[in-house]
């Protein structure tokens, strides 16, 4: 389904953030907004740019906010004119806590790849890892261990199977190869 179509879906919606503040556009109605809510407008817009009016030729609703916590002022784009307009700064506001929870897991969680692709099986793997690094943590606290969580998951990792209790191994400084000269591979070239 081409993007044209796409748009005007009933009840296929979308709130972005315009970035460019040189947005070409051409404002046709404005309505009336509560400035004492961080709203500065409510604009019924219509892009001029010839391409992005091709993609998309209906009126767009354009709105624009000052966050007061983080001095920032946001313009965000819509396609629904249904809503308050307040309530069109949460939506974004929660759609970026939604990114800025996959940054996050992408960061800590080391989730590469995704072993399915249902949603059972995406749930199912977030889960597990969170609940990984929430055991690590919790070791973490209770063994007062001073090295990071990313030390802590990678020193794990490569000791899966070693019989070494884990208290021992995380707050022993000294976890490398202790017999560098004994080593159990065999030495194919003398140099």
């Amino acid at each position: 389904m081409d993007s044209a179509k796409l748009y005007s879906l009933p009840g296929a919606y979308f709130v972005t953030r315009a970035k460019k503040k040189n947005l070409a556009f051409e404002r046709i109605y404005s309505n009336t907004v509560d400035k004492t809510t961080g709203l500065r407008c409510d604009q019924t817009i219509r892009l001029k740019n010839y391409y992005a009016s091709l993609d998309y030729p209906d009126n767009l609703r354009r709105i624009k906010y000052y966050d007061k916590e983080h001095d920032k002022t946001f313009v965000f784009l819509t396609n629904n004119f249904d809503v308050e307009a307040i309530q069109i700064t949460l939506l974004y506001k929660y759609r970026w806590q939604i990114e800025l929870f996959f940054k996050w897991v992408k960061q800590h969680l080391r989730i590469k790849v995704f072993w399915g692709e249902s949603s059972n099986a995406v749930k199912t793997q977030i889960w597990v890892a969170v609940c990984t690094y929430v055991l690590v943590a919790i070791l973490r606290q209770t063994h007062q261990i001073s090295i990071s969580m990313n030390e802590m998951l990678q020193i794990l990792s490569v000791s899966a199977f070693d019989k070494t209790p884990v208290n021992q191994l995380l707050t022993n400084p000294n976890y490398k190869n202790e017999n560098p000269d004994n080593p159990n591979q065999l030495i194919l070239f003398d140099l």
